[in-house]
């Protein structure tokens, strides 16, 4: 139990559209009798016995990509409460049970295991960072829970195995995005990379960039690295000022990013920036100021699609929480409503048959995008591409599969 401690920031039951702060996890006893573990993929057995369905999400609530932890929440606390000011699912009222991991991969296992073996969920959410989705989904997959990933792009985390969902497009698609859109929008021929070395989503993105761009008769003219955390970037941007890009890639978050277009611009680099859905944080502008203005990202959703069950959400979204709903928001809500749809359909609440639910998704209508999951269990959907301009973004173009 001890071990857990640091991690348990915050858990929070969802029930009957309410919304519970617990400073304590839930029971162990909330199994089945004497806490057994055997068939954890059926909540230990529990939901067909009890008038809740208990669902478990982890995610980034305090530390590096908090921004995007709290707007995943909230896009699922969202999700949560419709489904039970509806009537919830199959009768009963649904409970998410929700650990913060501080962002980091061995507090997002471990929570997971306690989901799993005393909370006994029947599935999980979560989380953002791919990092720390690759530590959930071996344990999920283990065990036969299943576990869908909003946001986490990095091809790895579906291949984990059969009970591992996204909602989101992989990293492949996002880098070809940004890559066709350097070649053929801003007629780039030189562009320079600067990734975050310990990021699997960075190194991800770096890769797939790298060969398309290649493959479409560009130049990737240098590659710098840094770690998350770091605040001095002089160095990489000087040796990136020294090639001369048209445009340098940078697949990082937008923490790092901000800093990153602030030093480049005070250096005299003032090429168009490029990056991928981990800039998309109001906290991005707050760092950067205008440095980012006339740079680009690829993005899951526009605020600006006119699509009524778009603009819905967003007033929704406004009212519950204020402020106008990021993508993290919208694809925690959209893996929320993927999540309920599939329970439903669900013969009972096996892992088996949640699996195979969850796998039937089709043309789901999403706030992000129509959802449809293919063999590996990967959104087939469309990329948005975004401006910066004066500290906001404005819709360029949707690039399709």
């Amino acid at each position: 139990m001890r071990r857990f401690a640091p991690m348990i920031l915050a858990a929070f039951a969802l029930f009957a559209g309410a919304c519970e702060k617990k400073t304590q996890p839930a029971p162990s006893g909330q199994g089945a009798p004497g806490g057994q573990a055997a068939q954890p993929a059926a909540g230990g057995g529990t939901p067909a016995a009890s008038d809740t369905i208990v669902l478990g999400e982890v995610g980034s609530l305090t530390g590096a990509q908090a921004t995007f932890g709290v707007s995943t929440r909230n896009g699922v606390d969202l999700a949560i409460k419709e489904a039970n000011e509806a009537g919830g699912v199959k009768g009963k009222k649904l409970k998410v049970i929700v650990y913060d991991d501080q962002g980091k991969p061995e507090e997002a296992a471990q929570a997971v295991t306690r989901l799993i073996t005393q909370d006994k969920v029947v599935l999980i959410l979560g989380e953002v960072a791919s990092s720390n989705s690759l530590a959930m989904a071996e344990k999920a997959q283990a065990a036969g829970v299943p576990m869908i990933t909003p946001s986490s792009t990095n091809p790895s985390v579906t291949q984990k195995g059969e009970y591992i969902f996204r909602v989101c497009f992989i990293d492949p698609f996002q880098g070809f995005v940004m890559a066709k859109f350097a070649r053929e929008n801003l007629k780039a021929d030189r562009v320079a990379i600067l990734q975050d070395n310990k990021s699997a989503y960075s190194i991800g993105l770096t890769d797939v960039f790298t060969a398309k761009f290649k493959e479409m008769g560009g130049s990737i003219v240098t590659t710098q690295s840094y770690s998350q955390g770091d605040t001095n970037f002089r160095a990489q941007l000087t040796a990136i000022k020294k090639e001369k890009p048209q445009a340098i890639y940078v697949p990082g978050y937008y923490n790092d990013v901000g800093i990153v277009a602030r030093q480049a611009r005070e250096m005299g680099v003032m090429v168009p920036l490029m990056g991928g859905d981990g800039w998309d944080s109001e906290k991005l502008f707050e760092l950067a100021g205008n440095s980012l203005d006339g740079s680009y990202f690829s993005n899951h959703y526009s605020p600006s699609n006119p699509e009524p069950k778009v603009q819905k959400f967003i007033s929704d979204y406004k009212a519950a929480y204020g402020g106008v709903p990021d993508a993290l928001a919208a694809l925690g809500y959209d893996a929320a409503k993927v999540a309920i749809a599939a329970l439903e359909r669900a013969k009972d609440l096996s892992g088996p048959a949640v699996r195979d639910a969850i796998a039937q998704t089709k043309d789901f209508p999403g706030v992000a995008g129509t959802i449809t999951l293919d063999q590996d269990r990967n959104a087939v959907k469309s990329a948005a591409i975004l401006q910066i301009e004066n500290g906001t973004t404005k819709f360029v173009t949707t690039i399709h599969p």
